[in-house]
């Protein structure tokens, strides 16, 4: 079972395994990236929802603004009116009519409406973080399938070069048998070591296939040639400096922190219910056969309107209580996710520094498992060795070069999850070749619309 030095090279730098690619046009990470950045539904998804949040901000102006009503009815009244005395009747028969025009100008509301529209904005800059989180999740989960196809790609790869290696071994080792040079054990041991690979390179093309699934549902379609990609270079020194970013710019950390405002905004919302509420209101209206025939009465009235609430059962007390409350849970949420922001970017650093590790550690053991491996096939020519050691010592190359590719892939992705964890890991921050979306764009087309039912979305893309 040898390896040229240059096969391992190209296991070891680039991971892809090129013999078993059909030709096909290359396909590199930020491509993938693309594609999952335009196409993924899940985030097709949080775009909407974003966009269905900005509508918030509207709903909260419109306290604003004035209310205009008409109303109007018609029908028909019969009636009779006697003279008790003479007997005489006189019909009462009409059709009333009535039209009424009204204008309300919300003057002054407690408070409420300023409160409401900086809640409005705190929820929108809330929901434009979890997108980013959104976003990031995506990404990271692209970058761990591309990554996952080539290392399974590599490992089929191995497990079938060493089937075919040990199908040569056993072929050799039925020969010797066959001139009495070993016994039936050797032969048996051929046997099992090849089955055992067999089994090992169905699992390993099992496990591509799953691969290539997760990668197809990410991007959107099947991957193609890819290429291998180089870790990312985080410009961070220490773990301790990543969980300090971490801490002030994880998506998550931003949301919550918007969170928390718009809590403490609910509690002046609740409040204005117990204060003074000042309107302006003018109205027009005609009345029609309203209580005589052929009889009409028109008008008109300007009215400013004072509301003072001095009791209305103790909700409104309830519900400011209860908004602080909620405000003292999304505080205690932030810290919350102040900390896992910070594990989680702790804990990439240290993966990605052990992976890195990893690497030359198996490095120098594939290294000296060539040099065991070729001592133990010479000394198994002079009889030495047993074909058991000469079996195992193959294993052990085999085990510490597909180790060096799961190293490889782990030091990819954890340097992405470490951008990740830190806020950096956005299609901006990868200058990926795609259109960025705009978070402002549906934002600015609805804020201060007063009427219409047109779908704005196409503004947000």
């Amino acid at each position: 079972m040898k390896f040229s030095r240059t096969t391992l090279a190209l296991a070891a730098l680039l991971i892809a395994p090129p013999a078993l690619i059909a030709p096909a046009a290359a396909q590199s990470l930020q491509e993938a990236l693309a594609m999952a950045y335009a196409n993924n539904p899940n985030l097709q998804a949080a775009r909407a929802q974003l966009r269905a949040v900005d509508e918030n901000v509207p709903q909260a102006l419109s306290g604003w603004r004035p209310t205009v009503q008409v109303a109007g009815s018609v029908g028909t009244a019969q009636g009779r009116s006697t003279n008790t005395s003479t007997s005489n009747r006189t019909s009462l028969d009409r059709n009333p009519a009535t039209l009424q025009a009204t204008v309300s100008q919300p003057l002054y509301r407690g408070g409420r409406t300023t409160a409401s529209v900086r809640r409005a904005e705190n929820q929108v800059l809330a929901q434009r973080a979890r997108l980013l989180a959104t976003e990031q999740q995506i990404l990271s989960d692209t970058v761990n399938a591309y990554v996952a196809v080539i290392r399974d790609q590599e490992e089929v790869r191995l497990n079938i070069n060493n089937e075919q290696v040990l199908t040569r071994q056993l072929q050799a080792t039925n020969e010797r048998f066959r001139v009495g040079e070993i016994t039936r054990t050797d032969v048996a041991q051929a046997e099992s070591r090849l089955a055992g690979t067999r089994a090992a390179r169905a699992d390993a093309e099992g496990r591509l296939q799953q691969s290539r699934a997760s990668f197809a549902r990410l991007v959107g379609q099947p991957p193609q040639r890819l290429v291998a990609p180089q870790p990312l270079r985080v410009p961070l020194a220490t773990a301790a400096e990543a969980g300090t970013l971490a801490g002030l710019n994880n998506p998550n950390v931003v949301a919550a922190l918007f969170d928390e405002a718009a809590a403490r905004d609910l509690i002046d919302v609740n409040f204005s219910s117990l204060l003074p509420q000042v309107s302006l209101n003018g109205s027009t209206f005609r009345n029609d056969n309203s209580s005589a025939p052929d009889n009409r009465v028109t008008g008109s009235q300007v009215t400013a309107n004072l509301t003072v609430p001095l009791y209305q059962g103790g909700a409104e007390y309830a519900q400011v209580r209860q908004a602080r409350q909620t405000a003292q849970q999304a505080r205690q949420l932030v810290d919350d996710q102040r900390r896992q922001a910070t594990q989680q970017a702790t804990s990439a650093w240290e993966t990605l520094t052990a992976a890195r590790a990893q690497v030359e550690s198996v490095r120098a053991q594939i290294r000296a498992a060539e040099i065991a491996l070729d001592g133990v096939q010479r000394e198994a020519i002079v009889g030495s060795r047993t074909t058991l050691d000469v079996l195992n010592a193959e294993q052990e190359l085999l085990n510490a070069r597909v180790s060096l590719v799961r190293a490889l892939a782990n030091v990819i992705t954890a340097s992405h999850s470490l951008a990740a964890s830190v806020g950096r890991l956005t299609a901006r921050d990868l200058s990926l070749p795609v259109q960025i979306y705009d978070m402002e764009a549906y934002y600015n087309a609805v804020r201060n619309r007063w009427a219409g039912f047109g779908d704005y979305a196409a503004q947000g893309r």
